[in-house]
C-alpha cells in the first residue's frame, strides 16, 4: 500500500519500508528494477542534503552515463555542498565541502557538478586505469573536451596530477571500458596500435570496424565481451571474420582475464604474433597500474578500505 510513497525521513518499524541509513527509508517496491531502486535511493538522499548540494565522484559519473571501473561491493553515494552549508553525516553517505559556486547541471533530475570537477574529484581516490576509461567516457559522450580538460589541469587543486596523467593517456575513440584496457596493455608493452579503424576491400566497400589494428601489419586485436557469445551476434561475428579473412586481414580476440589474470600468457603470444623477443619486464608498468587499479581484487579493497575510514572525507572538493 506504499508503493505510491517517496522517501521518508524518520524512524520507520515496517516491512513494508526498507532502510536507506539512519533516519531514511523507502516504501518497498514489488519488483524492484535495480537503476530505478538507485534513483529512489537518491531521492532520499536527497532529503537530508542542503539545498545547494550536487552529487559528484562515481555518483555523478554514473547519472552522465560514463564508463566505471569495476568497483568495490561497497560505493557511497558521494555529494559535494557549500562551503556554509551543514553536511549531513550518515553511513552510505560522503558529503564534501565545495571551496567554489557550482552550478548544478542535471541528469535524469539530480543535480550533479560540472564534468570536469566531477573527474577531478574522483581523481582523489581512483588510479589512473580507472580515470582513463572514464575520462574516454565523457571524451565519447561530448561531456568534456581536450581543450576544456586541458584548461582545467592548469590549476594546482589536489588531484590535478592525476587528472592530468590519466587526461594524456585518454584517446576517445573507444567504445567500451576494456577496449580503454586493452589498447593501453598494447601501448605499454611497446605495440603501436590504431583504435577504430575502418577496413575496406579493394573496392573500397566497407568490410568492418575494428577495435585495434596494429600498426604496420594486418593484425586486427578486439575486445570480446560477453555479448559476443549469444547466438545472434556469434552468426554475425563470425560472417563479419570471414570478411576479414577475405580482405587478408588476422583478428585476434580478447577477454578480460586476458588482460587481468594471464598478462603474461597474452604478451608472449604478442611477442609471437608479432616476431620479437618475449620480455616480461615489458609488463612491470601494466601490472603496477592494475594492481592500483579497480580492475584489480587488490585495489578494489584497499579503495573500499578508504571510504570506510571515518573522518578522511573533511578536505574541501
Amino acid at each position: 500500500m506504499h508503493e505510491e510513497l517517496g522517501p521518508v525521513r524518520g524512524e520507520i518499524r515496517s516491512a513494508d519500508f526498507r532502510r536507506v541509513s539512519h533516519g531514511l527509508f523507502l516504501p518497498v517496491a514489488p519488483d524492484p528494477d535495480a537503476r530505478q531502486e538507485w534513483f529512489r535511493e537518491l531521492s532520499a538522499w536527497q532529503l537530508v542534503l542542503p539545498d545547494d548540494a550536487v552529487f559528484t565522484h562515481l555518483t555523478a559519473a554514473d547519472l552522465y552515463g560514463w564508463w566505471l571501473p569495476r568497483l568495490p561491493e561497497f560505493v557511497p553515494v558521494f555529494a559535494a555542498a557549500g562551503l556554509h552549508s551543514n553536511r549531513p553525516r550518515r553511513a552510505g553517505l560522503i558529503c564534501s565541502r565545495l571551496d567554489r559556486s557550482a552550478v548544478p547541471q542535471m541528469r535524469h533530475g539530480f543535480p550533479v557538478d560540472a564534468p570536469e570537477e566531477v573527474l577531478l574529484r574522483a581523481a582523489r581516490d581512483l588510479a589512473l586505469l580507472d580515470l582513463v576509461v572514464m575520462i574516454e567516457a565523457a571524451l565519447r559522450s561530448g561531456d568534456v573536451t581536450r581543450k576544456s580538460l586541458a584548461a582545467f589541469c592548469t590549476t594546482s587543486r589536489p588531484g590535478v596530477r592525476r587528472l592530468r596523467g590519466a587526461a594524456g593517456l585518454a584517446d576517445g575513440r573507444a567504445e567500451s571500458r576494456w577496449e580503454v584496457l586493452l589498447r593501453l596493455f598494447h601501448e605499454l608493452a611497446g605495440i603501436p596500435v590504431e583504435p577504430q579503424v575502418d577496413l575496406v576491400d579493394q573496392e573500397g566497400r566497407f568490410v568492418a570496424r575494428v577495435d585495434l589494428l596494429v600498426r604496420g601489419t594486418n593484425f586486427a586485436h578486439e575486445y570480446d565481451g560477453a555479448v559476443h557469445d549469444e547466438p545472434p551476434r556469434r552468426t554475425t561475428d563470425r560472417r563479419r571474420d570471414r570478411r576479414l579473412v577475405e580482405i587478408g586481414v588476422v583478428r585476434r580476440a580478447y577477454t578480460a582475464p586476458d588482460l587481468v589474470h594471464q598478462p603474461r600468457v597474452t604478451l608472449q603470444e604478442l611477442d609471437r604474433a608479432i616476431g620479437r623477443p618475449h620480455r616480461p619486464t615489458r609488463l612491470r608498468r601494466w601490472t603496477t597500474w592494475l594492481e592500483h587499479s579497480c580492475f584489480s581484487e587488490v585495489g578494489r579493497r584497499r579503495l573500499q578500505n578508504r571510504w570506510l575510514m571515518n573522518g578522511q572525507w573533511s578536505r574541501t572538493a
